[in-house]
């Protein structure tokens, strides 16, 4: 259940930040930590509410910053003094790819990171919701990104690849290989990066346990297991989730969760997670997602045919022109975005059903909904408008009034 996991002026008073720095040094808070009641649901909400406010901010600067840079850099000739900076340094054409984008990556790294710092740090804890000293942000952050350039580095060759092989048509190729990777990635990342962040323990026996697993045989679900990883050590954030796909499907739940949710709350969170399996919103958002890619990836590559010129590139396979293609990426994902949360939103009010159905117990589910909302400091009522364009699940109240009526 992602419902409120989630994306203020520099000049806060520094002193509550070095509060939430001596807290995250003290091993007691490397713990999971115990709910502790609001002094007022109204006074938590608005608290709340200014802290969605401030990511919400912060993620369209993130995106403006994006945007604007990429303009800036193809318009005033910087992509193509890039290149041949680079081509003096190799000759082979993939090399300097390698090299020309590790070079963007860099200015960009550079110029986003007080972003970044803001919004993943200090913002986390300023609200108290950061577990993480700084050296720990730090080294996550930094794991994260080697990573992703793991991940992302034979996409990028491949891309290239047939940018220069398959001329026009390139955008099928790419859109086959992006499908399989993410098969594969669905199946190996739970087995090999998730460990890498967090150290997974199987759930004790007990009444727990027992719950979740008899949950599985009464909906004819198998898993590989039953797993408490420490989400504590970076947040005090909550969540559960379904992770992989065939022999590597497994659950998993923080340990904030265990800590803080009763058996019977966190057996109904789960028959949600379950709920998104068995009525196949998984393989339902795959096909979505593949359609969606080629479909995105179709368009993109006319776009930026049609765009070269603009800015004086001559073929689609130029390296410094590259950076558009990206853009033209961004900008699809932009406008398709609030499309993808509406079916996101969908599959969630299914899976409310399918628990409120399975478990048949209201009270625990919509406990931990509230639950939720108050260790995640969610914005139970956003904007109507806010909840199209950014959430993918229908806002926390709606989700209660829902199960209440059923």
């Amino acid at each position: 259940m992602e419902q409120a996991v989630g994306p203020e002026g520099l000049g806060t008073n520094l002193a509550e930040l070095q509060n939430s720095r001596n807290d995250a040094r003290n091993p007691s808070a490397q713990q999971p930590p115990q709910l502790q009641p609001a002094s007022s649901s109204a006074q938590t909400q608005a608290i709340a509410k200014r802290y969605a406010r401030v990511k919400i901010a912060l993620g369209i600067a993130g995106t403006f910053i994006f945007f604007a840079l990429t303009i800036l850099l193809v318009a005033t000739n910087a992509t193509r003094i890039l290149e041949k900076l680079v081509r003096t340094l190799v000759e082979n054409d993939y090399l300097a790819l390698l090299l020309f984008a590790a070079g963007l990556g860099l200015v960009e790294t550079v110029l986003t990171f007080p972003l970044k710092l803001y919004s993943g740090f200090y913002l986390e804890h300023k609200y108290r919701l950061s577990n993480q000293t700084f050296r720990a942000w730090v080294w996550e952050g930094t794991k994260g990104m080697l990573i992703g350039v793991l991940l992302g580095t034979p996409i990028l060759l491949a891309l290239y690849f047939c940018l220069r092989s398959m001329g026009d048509l390139w955008w099928l190729p790419v859109g086959a290989i992006l499908f399989l990777f993410s098969i594969v990635l669905a199946r190996l990342a739970p087995i090999l990066i998730f460990p890498l962040f967090h150290k997974f323990k199987s759930l004790e026996n007990g009444e727990l346990r027992d719950g979740i697993l008899d949950l599985c045989h009464k909906v004819g679900m198998s898993v590989q297991g039953v797993f408490v990883f420490d989400m504590s050590k970076n947040t005090k954030k909550a969540n559960a989730a379904f992770t992989g796909i065939g022999k590597s499907k497994r659950i998993i739940l923080g340990d904030t969760l265990v800590a803080n949710f009763t058996n019977e709350e966190i057996e109904t969170i789960f028959a949600h997670e379950v709920g998104h399996h068995k009525l196949k919103h998984i393989w339902m958002m795959l096909v979505m997602g593949t359609i969606n890619t080629f479909l995105g990836l179709y368009l993109t590559a006319e776009a930026y045919r049609a765009s070269l010129a603009w800015f004086g590139f001559s073929s689609i396979d130029q390296i410094a022109a590259l950076p558009l293609l990206g853009l033209w990426l961004g900008v699809y994902s932009l406008i398709t975005g609030p499309l993808s949360n509406m079916l996101s939103r969908s599959h969630e009010r299914a899976a409310d059903r399918f628990a409120i159905a399975t478990s048949g117990n209201k009270a625990a589910f919509v406990n931990a909904l509230r639950k939720l909302a108050t260790i995640n400091l969610a914005d139970m009522a956003p904007h109507p408008m806010i909840e199209f364009l950014f959430h993918g699940h229908p806002s926390i109240e709606k989700r209660i009034k829902a199960v209440e009526r059923m």
